[in-house]
């Protein structure tokens, strides 16, 4: 009898861990299968076959996502969640994205200092592998995964993950138009273009009147030309705009962030979050509006990095070599997430932030666990190293639909 109920107890406990494991394949794989859907027929429409979404389309759409339907999403879902109290709470997610910058940038010199990349690239390297995407393909994972009803964050999945991950994302934006614009910038006196350029060797010229023999060392002064050069005082204007230029203003100020801050501003203060923000607020049909603008951003950016697959790797591929490319995948997607689970973990155990909120900890792990950022593919083409950033984009986004996959798998285990 005992021997019975012995072995029930242990069918019971395998059973349950079966079941468990299921429901982890579940939630992990299916959101990335919707993800690869929506994405392939994104390939699809820009395939030559078909063509609807050519690269003005896709420039179009991209522009679009960025600039109207993502700030929509953030400002009416993180303004309704967030409040004082819960931005004390969540200090540690803009922690967390310094922190993932930081010890993705480590382990990017690391591997840059063993492999060697060719000239220029070595910060480049660094770059590519420290810096993840902390904004778009959260969001969507996150839609994918609040999509299903029986998902394990529960009613608030939705506006949670949401918040959480647009609070994050102004950090992001500094970090990208600050230390990963410098990090970027092409040798002195270069450009990346030029280097791979043929140099073409010195002619002799052809001794005329122009020599350098023949021409006088002074010449006349021509005084019809001569003009008086007076100090120009700079008004507040010039000023303001040495200092928009100096810091990079325009760029960190991004549709999104601006978005976030309005979110924040208004969130926060009860009487506006009420004239705007509440279901019964008198201004909440602006809100509305966004909230049914952001619903149409995750599919049009999964259309639009579908479409830009369609252009294969590039010759960003032969400057970089074989040994680069790899290196960067595998670093960013194999060896990055296990430092942030560490990270996490570590501040879990000096209680840096809610015990009970499984979805904080969720969207902390899953910020380690992205492939590389796509707004660093903007910073790149800033810098004329574009072509080399899209190649690593559209390699590292082919293979993160696996290892995301696996990733969740493994973080819904440890929360679950």
């Amino acid at each position: 009898m005992a021997e019975k109920s012995l072995m029930g107890i242990l069918m019971e406990v395998n059973s349950s861990t079966s079941a468990s494991l299921l429901a982890s394949l579940r939630f992990a794989v299916l959101p990335i299968v919707k993800v690869f859907t929506m994405c392939f027929m994104g390939f699809l429409m820009a395939s030559k076959y078909i063509n609807i979404l050519p690269p003005n389309g896709r420039k179009l759409l991209n522009g679009l996502v960025f600039s109207l339907l993502l700030p929509c999403l953030i400002f009416s879902e993180l303004g309704r969640a967030i409040t004082l109290q819960k931005i004390l709470q969540w200090w540690f997610i803009p922690v967390n994205v310094v922190l993932g910058s930081i010890s993705g940038s480590i382990i990017g010199l690391v591997v840059a200092s063993i492999i060697r990349p060719p000239y220029p690239y070595f910060k480049f390297t660094i770059i590519h592998i420290g810096i993840g995407n902390i904004g778009n393909i959260p969001l969507v994972l996150l839609a994918a995964i609040c999509r299903d009803a029986s998902n394990p964050f529960g009613d608030t999945c939705s506006q949670a993950g949401i918040a959480y991950i647009s609070f994050g994302q102004w950090v992001g934006a500094i970090i990208l138009y600050t230390y990963v614009f410098q990090m970027l910038a092409p040798p002195p006196g270069e450009t990346f273009d030029s280097i791979h350029e043929p140099k073409l060797l010195p002619t002799k010229a052809y001794e005329d009147e122009s020599s350098p023999e023949k021409v006088p060392l002074l010449t006349p002064a021509d005084p019809e030309r001569e003009t008086v050069i007076t100090a120009k005082v700079p008004t507040l204007k010039d000023r303001w705009n040495y200092l928009v230029d100096k810091f990079k203003l325009k760029q960190i100020f991004q549709p999104p962030i601006v978005a976030s801050i309005l979110a924040i501003g208004i969130g926060v203060v009860p009487f506006l979050k009420n004239l705007v923000l509440t279901d019964d607020a008198p201004l909440f049909f602006f809100t509305d509006s966004c909230l049914i603008l952001g619903e149409a951003m995750i599919p049009c950016i999964l259309l639009a990095l579908g479409g830009n697959l369609v252009d294969g790797p590039g010759v960003g591929f032969k400057r970089l070599g074989l040994k680069t490319t790899i290196a960067i995948i595998f670093a960013r997607l194999v060896l990055v997430p296990p430092a942030g689970l560490g990270i996490v973990t570590l501040a879990d155990k000096l209680n840096l932030f809610p015990k009970d909120d499984k979805m904080f900890k969720f969207v902390l792990l899953i910020q380690h666990s992205m492939p590389t950022s796509v707004l660093s593919g903007a910073v790149s083409n800033l810098r004329g190293c574009g072509k080399e950033s899209a190649t690593i984009l559209f390699w590292v986004h082919i293979f993160a639909v696996f290892s995301m996959a696996g990733w969740m798998i493994l973080f819904l285990r440890i929360l679950f």
